[in-house]
């Protein structure tokens, strides 16, 4: 005993100093409920084993928004978080600001470049340097199926889009609606790029949307793009306004609907009601796509810190998002795809296999798209432009299609 109290301080001074040199990590994120809260805890969890402290800075709601007015105020007051959720164009709009850190020591030492396809890299560079880290890949271009109702129907999958526009008419004479939408903005772009991808194919779709080339923005495949999005309305149920994405995907659960074109996000809600990919339902490629492949990337900016502890701990974190164990844990929960190109993916179900097959294989050939809806494609000031020439057509009573071809290109040139 007596040995113990004289070893008391010594003990005491040993635990202080390891709290002491511990960092802390403050994550800013607006996963907050489902699996995505699930995905973050595991995250917390592996960062406190590290021996750092994980400060949680969640803000509710899934877009963001709220997010990025309180860390706009945080960085501008020298204060930001270790990390936070940001994706595309907004990673190089903060990096032109001289906020985020430079990775790339972490980056060399876990090879990033050799498990990462390019395409992904280059959205998480500044100046050549990594400053952010990629946390899964969402494929954008799904067609959700469910089968018995095309089995009612007398119709068959379709693969191309005159396919779907055959299908849809059994589908509606049968007394189903074809394909379940929902009427927001980000909703209707989400279809508009999947028939535009099926429409111009993978190089002009790049052009039109990345390269923003005028004349394919403005030329006859852009007004063929908005003849065959017309063609989806009439098969589209009148109640579609301002309905939620996984409202229309119950449709589709519920065997009210025959389809849906929607993310990889909305297997959670097949998952979540019991339902077993390949015989419940059926996820294939948005009709014209097959064998491409439109991405979202989630990922984590890193910011600028002054507390050495902190940097370190930073780059644990960071390391850590890329680690085989986490990335397999968090796209199981997420119903997204692993990020790197070298997992084993035996414990994901054979819509995720098909996912990484195709990432894989777009990820060489050309085929790889980023999703103009998801804000990976271009800035967010060209985005608005096309979601408003593309919402306010697909409302319309009587669209012209070579009319919003012409007032796409004009929007788009105005806003770059």
């Amino acid at each position: 005993m007596k040995t113990f109290k004289r070893a008391l301080p010594a003990l005491i001074l040993a635990l202080s100093a390891s709290v002491v040199s511990a960092g802390e990590v403050e994550v800013l994120h607006w996963w907050t409920s489902g699996g995505e809260a699930k995905s973050v805890s595991v995250l917390k969890q592996k960062i406190e084993g590290q021996g750092n402290t994980w400060k949680d800075f969640a803000v509710a709601g899934g877009g963001g928004e709220s997010a990025m007015t309180v860390l706009k105020t945080r960085a501008v007051s020298g204060n930001p978080p270790s990390a936070a959720q940001i994706k595309g164009h907004d990673i190089q709009e903060w990096g032109k600001l001289g906020f985020l850190t430079d990775l790339s020591d972490v980056a060399d030492a876990e090879h990033w470049d050799q498990v990462l396809p390019e395409v992904v890299t280059k959205v998480m560079k500044y100046d050549g340097n990594y400053v952010a880290v990629p946390v899964n890949v969402h494929r954008v271009n799904w067609l959700w199926v469910n089968p018995d109702v095309l089995k009612k129907s007398g119709a068959k999958v379709p693969t191309t889009l005159d396919e779907f526009f055959i299908a849809a008419e059994k589908v509606k004479a049968a007394g189903f609606v074809p394909l379940a939408h929902g009427g927001q903005p980000w909703q209707d772009i989400t279809l508009f790029e999947a028939v535009a991808l099926a429409v111009l194919g993978a190089e002009d779709y790049q052009k039109a949307f990345v390269d923003l080339d005028m004349d394919v923005l403005s030329g006859d495949k852009m007004t063929e793009v908005f003849v065959q999005f017309n063609k989806m309305r009439d098969y589209i149920d009148p109640q579609y306004r301002g309905r939620s994405w996984n409202a229309a995907t119950s449709m589709v659960i519920d065997g009210q609907a025959a389809m849906q074109i929607m993310g990889d996000w909305a297997k959670g809600e097949f998952a979540a009601a019991g339902k077993m990919p390949g015989k419940d339902y059926l996820c294939l490629a948005a009709p014209g796509t097959e064998g491409q492949f439109t991405y979202n990337i989630d990922s984590f900016a890193f910011f600028k810190l002054s507390d050495e502890e902190n940097r370190k701990a930073q780059k644990q974190l960071a390391r850590t998002i890329l680690d085989k164990d986490f990335q397999e844990i968090f796209n199981l929960n997420k119903g997204s795809i692993p990020v790197r190109l070298d997992m084993d993916m035996s414990k994901f179900d054979q819509c995720a296999l098909d996912s990484m097959a195709t990432f894989r294989a777009t990820s060489t050939n050309g085929e790889l798209v980023p999703s103009v809806s998801q804000g990976l494609a271009t800035t967010s000031y060209v985005q608005a432009a096309i979601f408003d020439v593309v919402t306010n057509f697909f409302n319309a009573k009587s669209p012209d299609p070579q009319q919003a071809a012409g007032k796409l290109a004009r929007a788009v040139k105005s806003a770059i």
